[in-house]
C-alpha cells in the first residue's frame, strides 16, 4: 500500500487530463507524475530513505502536490507545515519530527534559515518555481512507488496546539487512503469532469483529503487558490466553472457577505467542515448561490472525515450528519459510558480513519486513545433518535456561569440570525462572583447600525436569562487561524468586565 498510488494510478489512465490549475497555469496528470518522480530522485540524492520525515512548507501551489507525492513515492513521511510559521515554531516542528529535508516557499526561507542550527542535519530546498523546475530537470526520475505497510505512517500532521506544544498526529497510509475513498463514495462522488475548489490549506488534513487526494484519485481537476479571498474565490469559481466547493464556515460567511457575487451555475456540491457552521450562514449561502451545503465533522486525528450530511433528504441543517462508512461514533458521559440519545457528552470515534497515535508521545496518545481504539475528541455533542450527530461545543470552550453550563455555539447561532451580524464569537470572561461571564465579540456587516445594547437585548429575548451575553463589543474582524477557524484564545474584551446585576 502507498497513498501515492491514489494519484499514480490515475496518472497512468488519463495522463493528458488537467490535474491542477492555478489561474491560467495548468498541469496535466502526466506532467505532475513526472515532476513527482524527479522530486523522488532529488530526495534519494539527499539520502532520504523510507520512513524518514520530509517537511513541506508551501502554500496552495502546484509544487505542493508534486512534492507531496514525490515524498510518498520514496516511502518517506510528509510533515506539512504552515508557510506562515516563524523561526521559533519552525524549529520546534523540524526538531520534533526530525525532518531530513524541508521544502520551503521563498517567503518562508529566511525563517527556516533562522530556525536551523548549522549542525541540525536538515537540508533546506527553496521552492521558487523557475529555479525549482531547473533543479528538478537535473534529477534522475524515480518512477517506482515504494510499498509500505498499511499501518506505516504516511503523514505527521501537527495539531494546532491550543494548549501546550503542538502534537504530531501520525496518519497511516491506510488511514488516508480509506478516508479519501469514503469521502468519494459517501460524499462528493467526483468524476473526471469535476472542477474542485482548492482554497482549503493543503497543509491541513481537510484540504489534503477532501480536495487534493480525492480529486487526484477521481481524475478531477483541482483549482488552486494560495490565499483565500472571498471575491477572488467567487470570481475564479465562476470563470472556470467550479462544481465542488469545500470550505470552512468563515469562507462561507465571507462569500455570503459579498455585495456583488457572480452566479455559479456549475456548482453542484458544497461541503463545510473544520468548525461549526451557523445555520443562518448555511441558509443565506444556499439562497444566494443556489447550492446545498453539506456540513460534516472531523479532526486532524481522524484523517479528518468522521461524519457528514448526505445530499437530499438525508440532510439535517445544524447537524454534522451521521458517521461515514466504517466509522462508529458514540457520545460518552464523563465515566466513559454512553449517554441517552439527546443528552450531551463527549464525542468518541473509532474506525479506519483514527490515527496511529501522537508522534513520540505515548502518554498524550493514551490520554485520548483507549485500548479498543476509541478516540476521545474533546468535543461536546449529542445524537438524536435518527442517528444525526450535533456538535454542542468544545469542552474547553464551555462557559460555566454561576454553576450553569453555557455552550457558546448556541449563543452564536442566535447572533448570526441578526441581519447586521457578519461574524460572532462567544467567550467566557473571568468574573469574581460567577466564575465566568458571557461575552460576545461581533463583526458587523457594512452599513450596519445596530448598537451593542440592541444586540444584547436581541439575544436576551431568545435564550434563558443566564445565557445571554452581558458584554458585547464590536471588532473589525475575528482572529482566524491558518485553516480559517476562529481563534477564541486570542479574543479579549476591550476592558475588564465588572460585576453586573443585569
Amino acid at each position: 500500500m502507498n497513498l501515492a498510488r491514489l494519484f499514480t494510478d490515475t496518472a497512468a489512465t488519463r495522463p493528458d487530463h488537467i490535474a491542477l490549475r492555478l489561474n491560467e497555469q495548468t498541469i496535466s496528470y502526466q506532467q505532475l507524475a513526472e515532476a513527482s518522480e524527479r522530486v523522488a530522485g532529488l530526495l534519494v540524492a539527499n539520502g532520504v530513505t523510507p520512513g524518514d520525515r520530509v517537511a513541506v512548507m508551501l502554500p496552495n501551489v502546484p509544487e505542493f502536490a508534486l512534492v507531496y507525492y514525490g515524498v510518498l513515492r520514496v516511502g518517506a513521511v510528509v510533515v506539512p507545515m504552515n508557510p506562515l510559521l516563524k523561526a521559533r515554531e519552525i524549529a520546534y516542528y523540524l526538531s520534533d519530527s526530525q525532518a531530513r529535508v524541508v521544502f520551503a516557499s521563498p517567503a518562508a526561507a529566511d525563517e527556516v534559515v533562522k530556525a536551523l542550527p548549522e549542525d541540525v542535519g536538515t537540508s533546506t530546498i527553496v521552492v521558487e518555481p523557475d529555479s525549482f523546475a531547473k533543479l528538478l530537470s537535473d534529477q534522475d526520475r524515480v518512477d517506482t512507488v515504494v510499498d509500505r505497510a498499511a499501518e506505516d505512517t504516511a503523514v505527521v500532521l501537527y495539531t494546532s496546539g491550543t494548549t501546550g506544544q503542538p502534537k504530531g498526529a501520525e496518519l497511516t497510509h491506510a488511514n488516508l487512503v480509506s478516508n479519501a475513498e469514503v469521502t468519494q463514495s459517501d460524499l462528493v462522488q467526483l468524476t473526471g469532469d469535476d472542477l474542485v475548489f482548492g482554497g482549503l490549506p493543503l497543509f491541513h488534513s481537510f484540504g489534503q483529503t477532501c480536495t487534493l487526494n480525492v480529486s487526484m484519485a477521481a481524475g478531477a481537476t483541482l483549482l488552486l487558490l494560495p490565499r483565500f479571498n472571498a471575491a477572488a474565490a467567487a470570481e475564479l469559481s465562476a470563470t472556470y466553472g467550479v462544481t465542488v466547493f469545500a470550505g470552512v464556515p468563515t469562507m462561507y460567511a465571507a462569500l455570503v457577505g459579498l455585495e456583488e457575487a457572480p452566479r455559479l451555475p456549475d456548482l453542484r456540491t458544497c461541503i463545510s467542515g473544520g468548525a461549526a457552521l451557523p445555520v443562518e450562514v448555511l441558509h443565506r449561502f444556499e439562497e444566494k448561490f443556489g447550492c446545498e451545503v453539506l456540513e460534516g465533522y472531523g479532526l486532524s486525528e481522524t484523517s479528518p472525515v468522521a461524519s457528514f450530511n448526505r445530499s437530499g433528504p438525508n440532510r439535517r441543517p445544524g447537524s454534522i450528519g451521521y458517521p461515514v462508512t466504517g466509522v462508529p461514533m458514540q457520545v460518552l458521559a464523563k465515566d466513559g459510558t454512553p449517554v441517552t440519545n439527546g443528552d450531551v457528552g463527549e464525542i468518541s470515534i473509532r474506525g479506519h480513519n483514527v490515527m496511529k497515535g501522537y508522534w513520540h508521545k505515548p502518554e498524550a496518545t493514551a490520554d485520548v486513545l483507549d485500548r479498543e481504539g476509541w478516540f476521545r475528541t474533546g468535543d461536546m455533542g449529542r445524537v438524536d433518535e435518527d442517528g444525526f450527530y450535533f456538535i454542542v461545543d468544545r469542552m474547553k470552550d464551555l462557559i460555566i456561569r454561576g454553576g450553569f453550563n453555557i455552550y457558546p455555539r448556541e449563543i452564536e447561532e442566535v447572533l448570526y440570525e441578526h441581519p447586521d451580524v457578519a461574524a460572532a464569537a462567544v467567550v467566557g470572561i473571568p468574573h469574581v462572583e460567577l466564575g465566568e461571564e458571557v461575552g460576545a465579540a461581533v463583526a458587523l456587516r457594512p452599513g450596519a447600525t445596530v448598537s451593542e445594547a440592541e444586540l444584547r437585548d436581541f439575544v436576551k429575548a431568545q435564550v434563558a436569562a443566564y445565557k445571554y451575553p452581558r458584554r458585547v463589543w464590536f471588532v473589525d474582524a475575528l482572529p482566524l487561524g491558518p485553516t480559517g477557524k476562529v481563534l477564541k484564545r486570542e479574543i479579549v474584551p476591550p476592558v475588564t468586565i465588572e460585576e453586573t446585576t443585569r
